[in-house]
C-alpha cells in the first residue's frame, strides 16, 4: 500500500496547508487499484511543530492522511477489489453473443 499526494491547496498569507489531495494505492500481481479523496485542514502557524510549506516532505504530509483516515479498512476495501479482478465472481454479457 502506497499513499501518494497529488496536490496540496494552501493559504497564500501564512502558506498553510488547508487541502490534500492523495491517493491510496494497492497493487498485486500486476493488478492496481486505487482510492482517491481529498482532506481538509485548519492549518495554525503558532501551533507546536508547525511546518512551513516550502518544508513539507512528502511522507509528512503522507503521515497527516494516514493519521486521519482508516487505513487498514482502506487497503481491504482495495485489496478485495483485487482479489474479485484475480479471481473473479461475477460477470456480465448475454449468452446469444459470446463467439
Amino acid at each position: 500500500m502506497t499513499i501518494l499526494i497529488n496536490n496540496l491547496e494552501r493559504n497564500l498569507p501564512d502558506n498553510g496547508v488547508t487541502i490534500v489531495h492523495y491517493s491510496i494505492a494497492l497493487e498485486q500481481d500486476g493488478i492496481s487499484k486505487r482510492n482517491n479523496g481529498t482532506i481538509n485542514f485548519t492549518p495554525d502557524s503558532e501551533a507546536e511543530g508547525y511546518t512551513p510549506f516550502d518544508d513539507l516532505t512528502e511522507t509528512q504530509v503522507a503521515g497527516w492522511v494516514e493519521a486521519e483516515l482508516d487505513i487498514p479498512a482502506i487497503e481491504a476495501s482495495l485489496q478485495a477489489k483485487i482479489d474479485e479482478d484475480l479471481t473473479p465472481t461475477k460477470a456480465s454479457g448475454m449468452p446469444w453473443s459470446v463467439e
